[in-house]
């Protein structure tokens, strides 16, 4: 549904993209951020969806002043895509705290 881009070294390094930099896949268990990795990646998600529902804001306005309705399709399909997914990451999250 949505989530980072990564240039396709990095990805095959095994490297992610948190919105904070690359770092190897393992090197956070919770020690650096004090949060586990399931429930960190998990914000993460909710984070990059919302970032990309309110970044495709941008494009569907852009999108609807060149009167380009294919690109105002696709960029709302999007959109809904990403708040379905932040959605979806909210409810797991909130269960997953609840209970810790």
């Amino acid at each position: 549904m949505c989530g980072g881009g990564g240039t396709r070294a990095a990805l095959q390094r095994g490297a992610r993209d948190h919105g904070g930099g690359w770092y190897n896949r393992g090197t956070e268990t919770g020690g650096v951020s004090g949060t586990p990795d399931k429930d960190y990646n998990l914000i993460w998600y909710v984070e990059a969806c919302l970032s990309n529902a309110l970044r495709l804001e941008a494009y569907i306005a852009d999108a609807e002043r060149d009167k380009d309705t294919q690109a105002v399709d696709l960029f709302r399909k999007a959109q809904t895509d990403s708040r379905k997914g932040a959605d979806i990451g909210k409810r797991l999250l909130r269960s997953r705290l609840a209970d810790s």
